[in-house]
């Protein structure tokens, strides 16, 4: 088993085609408009990066995304090992990805680049491996996030099949969120007011619920309606699969501490297929194919525990940012207007604390 640690060479979950392919690629389907143009969004979960392997994704880039015609008012950052401090401590060396992103709110709030408040809220990573000693790590990114620091994502994400590898970008030993220091510091989140995201594959449920139970009082935020797998040995088997995480997010939603985003189904983890297709899908092909995993979360968790998320640039590999939330408005197009502020504003306003819109 690989130790825990960065993913080396093997990891392609985030790449996939280039940059200058996948512009190609998304090109060849005419831009959809947006449908619902008025209705304000948060964009809860994209990331920011500039790296050999997944290439470039800064502010330029996330505002073209979002200049397709939908309303993103403010969006979160979500950790991805980016701008890491080169020098110091190692366990130091995630400060860097918050003082990196803060640099790029900060450019946002001068409004100079629009109305949107980018990276209003930011998530980082710390190693609750290191037990209580990791409080030092939350409180310095806590200092270098100026006021925008919310919590952290320690993705947890380990599959027995060695095929799932390359969809992970840090390898870590199974059962993690079980371990006793790993909950030594976990426990320090909620005594500094601070959120969890729990990123890992639906067959860890049961250890998410098993977390999310033992620390009551902290606030969860399941990643991708719960990581679920149709590749390596999951491929094929879509609806057994997806009759096992069924049952568990019902078990998950009794947690009333646990909230979920609707999103990162653009990724190729999910067995889709999209990404291999001549031409990008249309936003009702991307419906109709998400429906199955999005209806079962808004039904087991209610709209105000629920915000649909872009996971931009991730999944970028399947589709457009505009047909992205075209596909989502579409899903909810009987929802009531109380409904949709809940999920495309409400719920994230109120986890992340932001402004409402």
């Amino acid at each position: 088993m690989a130790q825990y640690g960065e993913a080396k060479g093997a990891y392609t979950g985030l790449a996939g085609r280039n940059n200058a392919d996948l512009k190609a690629w998304l090109a060849k389907r005419p831009g959809e408009a947006a449908l619902e143009p008025d209705l304000p969004i948060i964009d809860p979960h994209h990331h920011f990066w500039d790296t050999p392997g997944r290439g470039l994704y800064l502010l330029p880039e996330l505002l073209a995304d979002i200049g397709g015609g939908h309303n993103i008012v403010s969006t979160v950052f979500l950790e991805c090992q980016s701008m890491y401090r080169k020098a110091g401590p190692e366990a130091m060396t995630p400060v860097g990805e918050i003082e990196f992103v803060n640099g790029i709110s900060a450019m946002s709030a001068s409004g100079n680049y629009g109305p949107c408040r980018v990276a209003e809220a930011i998530i980082g990573y710390a190693d609750l491996r290191a037990g209580a000693a990791v409080r030092d790590v939350l409180e310095a990114e806590l200092a270098a996030g100026g006021g925008r620091y919310r919590g952290i994502r320690q993705g947890v994400s380990w599959d027995g099949d060695d095929r799932i590898g390359k969809f992970a970008s840090r390898f870590v030993p199974p059962h993690l969120v079980l371990d006793t220091k790993f909950r030594e510091g976990f426990a320090q989140l909620g005594k500094l007011g601070l959120s969890f995201e729990t990123w890992q594959y639906h067959p860890q449920l049961p250890d998410a619920i098993d977390l999310a139970r033992a620390f009551p009082g902290t606030t969860f935020i399941l990643n991708h309606v719960g990581g679920v797998l149709g590749v390596g040995s999951y491929s094929g088997r879509r609806q057994e699969v997806l009759a096992g995480w069924r049952k568990d997010i019902n078990e998950l939603s009794k947690c009333p501490n646990v909230n979920v985003k609707l999103g990162g189904m653009g990724m190729t983890s999910f067995g889709f297929d999209f990404h291999e297709r001549d031409v990008p899908p249309s936003s009702e092909d991307l419906a109709a194919a998400w429906r199955q995993y999005v209806e079962p979360c808004i039904e087991a968790f209610g709209v105000n525990r629920c915000m649909f998320e872009s996971n931009f640039p991730p999944d970028k590999q399947s589709c457009g940012y505009t047909e992205l939330w075209n596909a989502f408005k579409r899903l909810t197009a009987g929802a009531s207007a109380e409904e949709k502020t809940a999920l495309y504003s409400g719920t994230a306003a109120r986890v992340y604390k932001l402004i409402v819109p």
